[in-house]
């Protein structure tokens, strides 16, 4: 045996090293994970503490707006507020709100009179069936965009893309869609009307009608948040995968022959869409959060138009409901993402 010749024992001893490396990797992102989840749970309690006190500085009483102004007894009064907790102590009632929350019941809606969580539960797949749609289009049309953009950028195509995304990206989204719904639904000089007004659908449909019917009601609404949002993630994905562009390993890879379009799609675009993948997962949850607006606007029987008619009165329990709700869905999401960023890149979390 030479003596650079490793011994058997020595080959032994380092079998085990592959697993504990894996061991202490798991254990860091066990501990970072940790760390993101408790750190979301403290979020959403400040949530929790800051909806109930942010929403009683809302002028008006809920128990004389839900009467519709009609004159109404003291007796009678005194009942609701009784009815609805109104006349117990600020903190009690801040108490009770928080100590039922945490069980999942949000209270009772003032004008619905039903559960917070069954309106919630009604008007969800209205605003997933929104969001959704438009999340799909305008996560592929800003990556497919973003990427060619960075890859010719100087060039007039990058300039009209970079220009246009950063125009739709300002415009708020509640004026476009009135924009819109004056230009396809009333219709404007040689511009007939094409869409619907608002609402989800006409009524009367059936089947496959049905679906064609609620497709036709979603389109504006659909261009409207596509419009709007695509713009930021077409902005991540050109910076990202411009960073990438003067990196070694494309160098190389240019240097064993392959095509250019082989080596965007294999070699840099994988690499460069880590920062995209982050801002998909918060743009997911910012979206179902932030389509209060065009939801109002297009009379779309969501979460967003549900809230604006809870706020209107002041629905207490469903507003409170509501906005817990919409921030928990940005804090999962943003939690969701510093999870899921560590095993695309193990640099995270060490």
């Amino acid at each position: 045996m030479t003596a650079d010749a490793p011994s058997a024992s020595n080959v032994k001893a380092a079998a085990p090293v592959v697993p504990a490396q894996r061991a202490r990797t798991a254990t860091r992102y066990l501990r970072y994970g940790a760390g993101k989840v408790a750190g979301a749970a403290v979020s959403l309690l400040a949530v929790l503490v800051t909806g109930f006190f942010l929403f009683r500085l809302i002028p008006g009483d809920p128990v004389k707006t839900m009467t519709g102004g009609r004159p109404i007894s003291a007796e009678q009064l005194a009942a609701y507020r009784e009815e609805f907790g109104l006349d117990l102590p600020l903190w009690q009632q801040f108490t009770d709100y928080c100590g039922k929350a945490l069980t999942g019941d949000l209270g009772t809606s003032y004008q619905f009179r039903a559960p917070v969580v069954d309106k919630i539960s009604e008007a969800l797949p209205n605003t997933l069936l929104l969001t959704g749609t438009a999340f799909v289009l305008y996560t592929l049309l800003g990556i497919v965009l973003g990427t060619r953009s960075a890859w010719r950028h100087g060039g007039l195509g990058d300039r009209l893309n970079t220009g246009l995304a950063l125009t739709l990206y300002s415009i708020p989204s509640f004026w476009l869609g009135l924009l819109l719904i004056i230009v396809f639904s009333v219709g404007m000089g040689p511009i007939p009307g094409l869409f619907p007004t608002g609402g989800m659908e006409s009524g009367g449909e059936e089947g496959f009608a049905y679906v064609l019917d609620v497709a036709h009601h979603l389109v504006l609404p659909v261009v409207t948040l596509v419009a709007v949002e695509y713009g930021q993630t077409l902005l991540v994905a050109r910076s990202a995968l411009l960073d990438e562009m003067g990196s070694d390993y494309l160098t190389t890879a240019r240097a064993k022959g392959l095509r250019d379009d082989l080596v965007r799609r294999r070699h840099a675009v994988p690499n460069a869409l880590l920062p995209t993948v982050t801002l998909v997962f918060v743009n997911l949850g910012r979206t179902v959060a932030g389509v209060i607006l065009v939801e109002t606007v297009f009379s779309w029987p969501g979460l967003g138009g549900l809230f604006y008619q809870a706020l209107s009165v002041p629905d207490l329990p469903l507003v409170q409901g509501l906005f817990l709700f919409f921030a928990a869905a940005v804090i999962v999401m943003n939690t969701l993402a510093d999870l899921v960023y560590p095993l695309l890149d193990p640099r995270v979390g060490r």
